[in-house]
This record gives C-alpha cells, structure tokens and sequence, in this order.
C-alpha cells in the first residue's frame, strides 16, 4: 500500500518518517532500504515510524528506527527529537499535546521537553536520554577481544585490514558506541573515518557491531565530532553517539558536565554529571523538510 511520509533531519541526520497511528508496515525493514536510497528511493540515513505505544506502557508514542541497510536500531537522538516533532506537529496520538512527551524506545521511556517556535512548531527539543550504559558487557563489547589501556572505559581495537589500532572508549547510550580521540578533525581524518569506519563496525569485539566517533578536544566544554553509524555509514549527526563523546570526555578527564559538540550538520549540547546514575540531556534541533506519498 502507498502511505505518506514526513522528511525530517536533526542537523543533517535525515530520516524518512511515517506515521503508525493510522498507516501499518508489513515489513518496516525492506521498506527502509527502498525509501532510504539517495538515487533511487526518498534518500535518508534511514526509516523511523511513529507508533501508539505498546499495551501497559506509559507514554505519548513509540518510536521504531531502521537503519538504510534494513536493520534495527534501538535508539537514535536525532530521530526521537524529530518523532516528538512529528507527533506534536501533526498531532498523532491524544497525547500529542503534552509537555514533556513521553516517546518509547529501545532504550525505554524517554521524557522530551519541547519549545514552539515563531512558526507555531517544535523547533526545539530536550531529551532525558537516561543514564549511560558503562558495563563493556552490556555496551556489549567483548573485552577479550581488545588490549585494555587502563584508562576507565577504554580499549585498544585494531581496524581489521590495515594494523591501524585505535584507542576507544566504550559507551552505551541504549546502542553502542566507540569515542576515538584524534588530535584534529581535518580532511585526512574524513578519509581515515571512511576507510575504517565500517572495518570497526563489524569488528568481531563487538557482536552488535558499533557506532564510530572521531572526535577533537577544543576545550573543556568544546568538542569536533565526525560520526559513522552503524548500518547507515558516515552521517551529519548522531544524538546518541555524540551524548557518548560527552559521557567519554567526563570519564577519561577530557571535558566536564556541560559541552557544546560541532557535528557536520551542526551543534548539540550535551549535559551530564558524572555520576553513572545520573541522565545524560541532549539539546538540540528538530526540522521538517517536505512531505509526500510513497507509491506501492
């Protein structure tokens, strides 16, 4: 069956939207790689569906991501800013009006604080995303595979092809993520990052493969990130794994509780205590950039 689509992106981090409320998806994984095409298809970093929430789950809407190459996040922050967009905007759900909404994911309920902007729209988001997941085990990551380097969380994990190894901290925002310290963000690093972003996707240490981060200190509350994320490759954003930079940086003593992060597509502002019990906050943008009908 056709269904309509909202395009959206969180600085440049695009997804194809679709309203669940009153359109169903007999198979969301196939149909992502379709509509996620840059040639063929709508193009996108994926395909993200706004649905009721599951039977006895307190919340407003339930948010399901698939990556381009069909395969199932359990997260993205972008993508859940931009679901509370789509679901206060085009008023899904009867809870459509509240503030915060409450969006289910993979990661479990989160909190979304909204701002209207001149428009009458959303246009700004503050996401509870929970607190960090530093268990290696759960990130998951397989320790036994990797060096340790005795700094908190961090591993080193040689890129299979080229005997380049890299230290990574490992951080779980709900899905996984490796924070790579590099002296500068510059075009060679661009060219490093896609040369051995997807060698350390599917590296064997880390058996749900895993979001790659470059990232350059400029000062204690400044950072530069470059993103490869799983399944889509190198994208303009990403809301989890740029909360894991910041989770990274507090541990490993390189930055402190507030920082502003310089994405591709833009800046996120990321806050945490410290304290591993506390919740990691994400501040940033959401934006609509057409609408349209996908034929069957």
């Amino acid at each position: 069956m056709p269904f309509t689509f909202v395009k959206m992106h969180g600085l440049g981090n695009d997804y194809v939207y679709a309203d669940g409320f009153s359109q169903s998806f007999a198979d969301p994984a196939k149909l992502a790689i379709e509509v996620s095409h840059r040639n063929l298809g709508i193009g996108g970093d994926g395909l993200i569906l706004a649905l009721p929430p599951e039977a006895g789950v307190d919340a407003d809407a339930r948010m399901r991501m698939f990556n381009a190459d069909g395969s199932e996040g359990e997260m993205c922050g972008n993508g859940v800013r931009c679901v509370c967009k789509l679901v206060v905007d085009h008023q899904l759900g009867a809870g459509h009006t509240n503030n915060p909404l409450r969006i289910q994911t993979g990661r479990g309920v989160l909190k979304l604080k909204y701002e209207i902007g001149a428009d009458g729209k959303v246009a700004q988001v503050r996401v509870d995303m929970s607190p960090p997941i530093l268990d290696p085990a759960k990130v998951p990551a397989l320790t036994a595979k990797m060096r340790p380097t005795g700094q908190a969380q961090t591993f080193v994990v040689e890129a299979p092809g080229n005997g380049r190894a890299y230290e990574a901290t490992l951080v779980s925002m709900g899905n996984p993520h490796a924070v790579i310290y590099v002296p500068e963000v510059s075009e060679k690093t661009r060219v490093q990052l896609l040369e051995d972003g997807k060698a350390l996707e599917f590296h064997p240490a880390f058996p749900r493969r895993i979001n790659v981060h470059f990232v350059q200190v400029l000062a204690r509350d400044e950072v530069r990130v470059l993103h490869w994320e799983r399944g889509s490759g190198p994208t303009l954003a990403c809301g989890t794994g740029t909360c894991a930079v910041a989770v990274a940086g507090m541990l490993t003593g390189r930055t402190g509780p507030a920082v502003t992060a310089h994405l591709p597509g833009g800046d996120l502002r990321i806050e945490w205590s410290g304290n591993p019990a506390d919740s990691v906050f994400m501040t940033g943008p959401a934006t609509e950039a057409f609408t349209g009908v996908w034929p069957a």
